[in-house]
C-alpha cells in the first residue's frame, strides 16, 4: 500500500538542491529511520533526468550530513559540519524535549534541556554559514510553543525564537500540533507548517483495537480542554463521530507553581455511556489533566478510554499511568516518536507508538522537489481509506 502511495507522488521536478539531512543531538535515531526511506525511495524511483547535471547527488546511500558540537570545560559548544553544503538543500531536525542528551560542564553531567537543544540548532545553522541553498528546519515540538501569548508582564519566547531562526536564514519551519499556530504571525514572510498526526492515531488505534464499532452511537471523540478542539472537531468529522469537550474551571483568587489551579473539569456533549472515547491533545506533559478527564469520563460511565497525544512528555514518570490502567480508568495511550520516548514506556501494555518517520520522510522528499504538500497535510483520504479496511476486516 505505502509503495503504490508513493509511485502516485508527481516527483518529476528538479530538486531545489542535493538533500541534506542533519539531525542533532537526541534526533539520531529518527533520523536514522528518515533517511532508510528517502535512500529506499530514490534508488526504486524510475527519472529519466536522475542521471543529469541537475539530478546530481540525487541517489546516494545516505542523505546524513555529519556535524559535531564539541564543548569546552566549561560547558560552551560550538557547532561543526564536516563536510561540505555548498548549494545544499538542508533539513535540520531537533529534538527540544531529549533530556536524555548530556554534556559535562565543570566535571559534571548535565543533561541537555530545551534551551541547550534550541543553542545547538543556532550553532549548527551559523557553521552552514550561509553556504546552503535552502535551510528548513523541522522542530516536532515547538521550542517554548506554550508561551505564545502575553497576559502580563512576560516575554514572548516562542515569537522571538521563530523571528531569531528567519533572520539567521531559515526559510522554513515544520512542526507538529503546535499548541497555537499563531505564533506563525511573528514571521509572516516565511514558510511555517504545522502538521497534526491525525492518520497515524487512527492507524495506531485501529492495528491495536480490533473490536471498535466505529459509528456515533458507540464511539465519541473528546478534547480534554477548549484549547484543543479544532483538532477534535476535524477528527470527529472525518470518522462522522460526535464530540465532546471539557472545560477547566479555575480558582482565579489562587496561584500555583505560576498557574491558577484547576478545581473542576466540566464536561459539555453528548452522552458517554457505554462508548469507546477517544480523548486528543497536543501533549501529555505531567498526564494529571487527562487522567482527571479520564477518570470524569469513567464517572459517566464510557466503555473504554484511549488518549491520543502528539507529545507524550510523561513529566512526572510512568507511575500515575500504571496506576490509572491498573484501576480501568485508561486502555490505552498514543503517542509518536517525535519526542524523546524513555524506554520504559515500551514495556507498558497501555503504550501504543505511533511512527513519524515515513511521513517526514514524504514531506522531506516532495519539498526537495519544490513539489505540494497539500495532500500530505490533509489526510482525509488515508484515513477514510484504512477505515473501510478495518471495517472489512482487512487489519
Amino acid at each position: 500500500m505505502a509503495q503504490q502511495h508513493e509511485e502516485k507522488r508527481n516527483l518529476e521536478t528538479i530538486p531545489v538542491g542535493s538533500l541534506g539531512v542533519i539531525p542533532l543531538e537526541g534526533c539520531g535515531e529518527l533520523g536514522k529511520k528518515i533517511d532508510y526511506y528517502l535512500v529506499k525511495w530514490r534508488t526504486e524511483r524510475e527519472n529519466e533526468h536522475k542521471n543529469s547535471l541537475v539530478f546530481s547527488g540525487y541517489q546516494r546511500d545516505s542523505y546524513l550530513l555529519h556535524t559535531k558540537l564539541p564543548r569546552f570545560g566549561t560547558g560552551e559548544a560550538k557547532g561543526m559540519i564536516t563536510e561540505s553544503v555548498r548549494g545544499m538543500d538542508l533539513y535540520l531536525l531537533v529534538d527540544v524535549c531529549n533530556y536524555s542528551v548530556t554534556y559535562r560542564i565543570f566535571g559534571e553531567e548535565n543533561h541537555m534541556s530545551p534551551d541547550d537543544h534550541y543553542q545547538n540548532l543556532k550553532r549548527i545553522i551559523a557553521a552552514v554559514g550561509g553556504k546552503a541553498r535552502r535551510i528548513t528546519v523541522i522542530m516536532p515540538f515547538l521550542y517554548e510553543s506554550r508561551q505564545h501569548r502575553r497576559q502580563s508582564r512576560e516575554s514572548l519566547d516562542c515569537a522571538l525564537a521563530l523571528q531569531e531562526l528567519a533572520k539567521m536564514g531559515v526559510d522554513n519551519i515544520i512542526t507538529f500540533d503546535a499548541h497555537d499556530a499563531r505564533v506563525q504571525n511573528s514571521i509572516p514572510l516565511h514558510g511555517f507548517e504545522t502538521i497534526q498526526a491525525t492518520y497515524q492515531f487512527v492507524k495506531g488505534l485501529l492495528y491495536h483495537v480490533k473490536d471498535l464499532t466505529i459509528d456515533a452511537d458507540h464511539m465519541m471523540i473528546v478534547s480534554p480542554d477548549e484549547g484543543g478542539m479544532s483538532r477534535a472537531i476535524y477528527m470527529a468529522n472525518v470518522l462522522g463521530l460526535d464530540m465532546g469537550m471539557f472545560y477547566k474551571r479555575r480558582d482565579y483568587t489562587k496561584v500555583v507553581n505560576g498557574r491558577n489551579p484547576i478545581v473542576a473539569h466540566e464536561f459539555l456533549g453528548s452522552s458517554v455511556e457505554n462508548k469507546d472515547i477517544l480523548v486528543v491533545d497536543d501533549m501529555i506533559s505531567s498526564g494529571e489533566s487527562v487522567l482527571e478527564v479520564a477518570a470524569a469520563l469513567k464517572a459517566r460511565n464510557a466503555r473504554r478510554i484511549y488518549i491520543a497525544a502528539t507529545f507524550g512528555l510523561f513529566t512526572r514518570g510512568l507511575e500515575p499511568f500504571d496506576k490509572a490502567f491498573e484501576a480501568g480508568q485508561i486502555d490505552g495511550i498514543l503517542t509518536t516518536n517525535l519526542v524523546y520516548q524513555m524506554p520504559d514506556l515500551f514495556q507498558r501494555e497501555w503504550y501504543v507508538s505511533c511512527d513519524m518517520s515515513k511521513y517526514i520522510a514524504y514531506i522531506i522528499d516532495t519539498l526537495n522537489h519544490d513539489s505540494s504538500i497539500s495532500d500530505l497535510l490533509i489526510p482525509n483520504d488515508r484515513i477514510q481509506s484504512i477505515v473501510a479496511k478495518y471495517k472489512n476486516g482487512e487489519i
